[in-house]
This record gives structure tokens, sequence and C-alpha cells, in this order.
């Protein structure tokens, strides 16, 4: 019996996950997007994302299990408490890896408690390491 087709899920609210998002979209590596909002879900519509998840992140009645399978997690921070969620509810969808990326000094140790298995601290926009990861 074949295998689904697994699916990397990406957080991408700010220019590193955008030009995250394009690299995948480049190499055409089956990727969903998760939005907790309707301007985010707009602006990932129009960068080419889909599907796009729609999550309330305040509401774990939203937070269900989705309709494909997710590999890799990739959560590109814009706030602590967004990202906090987003890890929350992606850790119970996969037991691969969970990537947070963050220009912040936020402390590693509350990601990695959440269920991060890597954090990464970056302050340039250039986010190609990133497909090594992905490819791997």
């Amino acid at each position: 019996m074949e295998k689904p087709q697994e699916f990397i899920l990406v957080s991408a609210p700010n220019k590193a996950g955008e030009e995250f998002v394009r690299q995948l979209i480049h190499k055409r590596v089956p990727f969903a997007a998760i939005a907790n909002n309707r301007a985010e879900q707009q602006r990932l519509r129009e960068l080419g994302c889909k599907p796009i998840m729609l999550i309330d992140t305040r509401d774990e009645q939203t937070w269900i299990i989705p309709e494909f399978p997710v590999s890799k997690v990739f959560l590109f921070e814009s706030s602590l408490n967004l990202c906090c969620r987003y890890l929350r509810i992606c850790r119970t969808w996969t037991s691969e890896p969970i990537y947070v990326i963050t220009h912040s000094g936020n402390p590693r140790l509350i990601y990695k408690g959440l269920g991060a298995d890597v954090v990464l601290h970056t302050n340039h926009h250039q986010v190609s390491f990133l497909m090594a990861a992905v490819m791997s």
C-alpha cells in the first residue's frame, strides 16, 4: 500500500518565512501553511501557499488534525505567544522535527519545553540554509 504524501508545515508571518515559502515553491516541495487570522491567510494565498490551515490558536476545539500527514514543521516566530501556541498544536500532529526560527532573544528553553527540536536564531531574511533540513 502506498504511503500518503507528507507535507511540511510552515508558519510564515515574516520576511524570512516568506523567503522560505518561495524556496519550497521553487523546489516543488509539498507543504502546507498555517495562519491564525484571515489577513494572514490571504497574504499566504498571495504568496502561492496551498493548502492553508486557518487555526484559532485560542480555541483548542479548532485544533483538528490535518487531513494530510505532517512531516517536519518550520515555525517562523513573530511573537512568543503565537509561536508557543503553534508549537503546542503542531507537536501533536507529528513526531518529526519541529524547527523554530527566531530573530529575538526569547528563551530557547521555552520552545524546547513545548516540543521544538531545533531553535535557530538568525538576523537576516536569507534562510536558504534551511533547505538542507527540508531535504534530509
